[in-house]
């Protein structure tokens, strides 16, 4: 049974954790976005900051609700805002 979220970092949010890619380990019935970017953040003090500035996607679709669940074998990628030009 499948138990984790599949979590992609992006950009400085990639560089605050040192990794491109997490399995997080997450409740059958789920568990809200914004609780596991809090999780996330705890874990990780230094992406906290890119946390608050990021848009979050799940499957492809970005949250728009805090209260969106993100359950087990889902994908949930943090998306700072970028630069260019």
């Amino acid at each position: 049974m499948v138990r984790a979220v599949r979590v992609l970092l992006f950009a400085t949010a990639r560089t605050a954790v040192g990794r491109r890619e997490l399995e997080w380990t997450v409740p059958p019935e789920g568990i809200q976005a914004s609780e596991l970017a809090r999780e996330l953040a705890t874990a990780f003090p230094k992406l906290a900051p890119t946390l608050r500035a990021s848009r979050l996607v799940r499957n492809g679709h970005p949250v728009d609700r805090p209260t969106t669940r993100i359950r087990p074998g889902d994908e949930f990628a943090v998306h700072p805002p970028y630069g260019g030009g």
